[in-house]
């Protein structure tokens, strides 16, 4: 069970939000050869173990570093990495990807799946697994299908959609030969359709804004997987799943999956303590360090589809200028921020040059050009440009300073870090940086979303599908003001043709150069300034099979479980 689209999945601790990806071709972080570097990547370490050698029963307690309020992911404030790590084991998703990022049908939802006509429409008829049923009896038909596209077309803006990619390009959704068939017809094609549909939510909860926005705050209140859901401790901030009897597939291995929401430096602490099983260490060489020397515990490593990077707030007013938001990027030396993010890691070391492609998948080309290198001194000619003149030690413009907020998620070291670094950076062009740490649980909801800082760090999650899933982090403002999943609040129409463009071809290699000529106009607006490949980092118990490191595959949840 997947997430699709723009999974805005979002981890603080070096994950978050989704990027776009696609298939990992590479055998390194450059996309070919690591330049000598022996170490084996691998694209995912999850200790795959067929079911008959996983224990029956047991408890997992799994660490997280927020607690979500908006379960709906579909939802602009609830696309959250933790959102999407808990409900992938509660919700159907048509499709699952494998290691390799190859895309077949989920069985346990659809039976078949694929495009029935490309002329004069194209048209995917879908066959749905007739015992799939949600929690409250009812049966998954072509009407959940069919309320979602509604849901998600971006026709109603009363609806907090994250993206409306793909679903905008539907021209109906209807009932087949009966109620388990969904015939889908496009009014302009869509290359990544199997990106959709991915989580379903029920008719119920898409049918209104009023549902759509509410019914899931604070409550999950149907699912449709292995597990169901168990209950919410608002107290110990724990989420509990229990296995689902009625569930038709595979019997889930494990009894209960509890979910531990705590602030990252404290997660390693209970891991290291024994009282976690899983954790993800994110980029912190010292969690890493200690994760590895744990009784009885491994660091399983993965090239994952997600990226490190720095958001730039274009609505704040000191980054309005397109000019000065260059400058400021020329004055930041990604190099130094991956070496000190990733020193201790045991990982290559290499920037990441694009923002829909990793480095290892198939369509990477360097597009940042110049505005990729550091250089601080082109950097303080364009603030003089811009009227960013220097008084003391910090520039000001018409009697206001250029001191940008930095905001980070409290105890998160590698955040903090960066903050250090770029505040350093900045100082030496003039360019005060004041960095900002906020609760972890309030960081996107209460600063990232509503656009309530100047700079900020943190990882976009990718997805197979290299623009369907990073299209609403870089589209232009709907209606000449909501900018949905676009932090960076940066936009213009040549990036939405170039991305609409990629997105409408059923051919990969044109779906590629329109991809990258969006990267190239999008390095030259300043919105999101990639740093590294992130490496994939879970601590885990030894006896734990099937999770970890997942790269692109798609965990099997009803296969978690211990070996001993």
């Amino acid at each position: 069970m997947k997430a699709s689209r723009l999974v805005m999945a979002v981890t603080v601790s070096g994950s978050l939000l989704l990027a776009g990806c696609g298939a990992d071709r590479g055998s390194g972080p450059g996309g070919q050869d690591s330049g000598g570097d022996e170490r084996t990547i691998k694209a995912y370490d999850i200790n795959p173990q067929p079911r008959a050698n996983v224990k029956d029963g047991g408890t997992l307690r799994w660490g997280i570093n927020e607690f979500p309020t908006q379960w709906n992911r579909n939802h602009v404030d609830g696309n959250l990495a933790m959102a999407a790590v808990i409900s992938n084991a509660l919700l159907p998703s048509p499709f699952t990807s494998d290691e390799k990022a190859e895309i077949s049908v989920n069985r346990d939802y659809v039976l078949d799946a694929r495009v029935t006509e490309q002329r004069p429409r194209q048209v995917v008829t879908y066959t749905l697994n007739p015992k799939a049923r949600w929690s409250d009896g009812k049966p998954i038909t072509w009407v959940d299908y069919q309320a979602q596209w509604q849901a998600l077309s971006g026709r109603e803006p009363d609806f907090h959609i994250v993206s409306s990619t793909g679903y905008q390009d539907i021209e109906k959704v209807a009932r087949g030969k009966d109620d388990h068939e969904v015939v889908v017809t496009f009014r302009r094609p869509f290359g990544d359709w199997q990106a959709l549909f991915g989580p379903l939510l029920p008719a119920a909860t898409n049918r209104d804004a009023q549902a759509f926005n509410t019914a899931w705050v604070n409550k999950i209140p149907v699912t449709a997987g292995p597990f169901r859901f168990g209950g919410f401790d608002q107290t110990a901030k724990t989420i509990t799943l229990v296995r689902d009897d009625t569930w038709w597939g595979d019997r889930a291995k494990l009894d209960k999956i509890i979910y531990r929401a705590s602030e990252q430096d404290s997660l390693i602490g209970a891991f290291s303590n024994g009282e976690l099983d899983v954790i993800d260490v994110g980029s912190s060489a010292p969690a890493y360090a200690r994760a590895r020397t744990t009784t009885d515990a491994e660091v399983r490593q993965a090239a994952g589809p997600d990226f490190r990077h720095i958001t730039f707030n274009g609505s704040s007013e000191l980054l309005k200028d397109r000019n000065v938001r260059q400058a400021i990027q020329l004055g930041i030396n990604r190099q130094a921020i991956a070496q000190s993010d990733l020193q201790g890691l045991d990982w290559p070391i290499t920037l990441l040059n694009n923002h829909f492609f990793m480095n290892t998948q198939e369509g990477y080309q360097d597009n940042a050009g110049a505005l990729g290198a550091y250089n601080p001194d082109k950097a303080r000619r364009m603030l003089d440009a811009a009227g960013w003149r220097t008084s003391g030690s910090v520039r000001q413009k018409n009697g206001k300073v250029l001191d940008l907020r930095f905001v980070v998620p409290s105890g998160v070291q590698v955040s903090k870090a960066e903050g250090e670094l770029v505040q350093s950076m900045l100082a030496q062009i003039g360019v005060k940086v004041t960095i900002k740490a906020v609760p972890s649980d309030d960081f996107f909801t209460k600063y990232v979303i509503p656009g309530n800082f100047d700079l900020t760090p943190f990882a976009y999650i990718g997805t197979p599908f290299p623009v369907s899933s990073s299209y609403g982090i870089y589209a232009n403002a709907t209606g000449g003001q909501s900018w949905n999943a676009n932090f960076g609040r940066t936009g213009s129409p040549a990036i939405d043709q170039a991305m609409s463009r990629a997105a409408q071809s059923l051919d990969p290699v044109r779906a590629r150069a329109a991809t990258n000529a969006a990267d190239r106009l999008i390095w030259q607006e300043v919105n999101v300034l990639p740093l590294y490949q992130r490496p994939q980092m879970v601590a885990v118990r030894r006896t734990l099979a099937n999770v970890g490191a997942r790269g692109f595959f798609d965990l099997r949840y009803q296969d978690i479980g211990f070996t001993g």
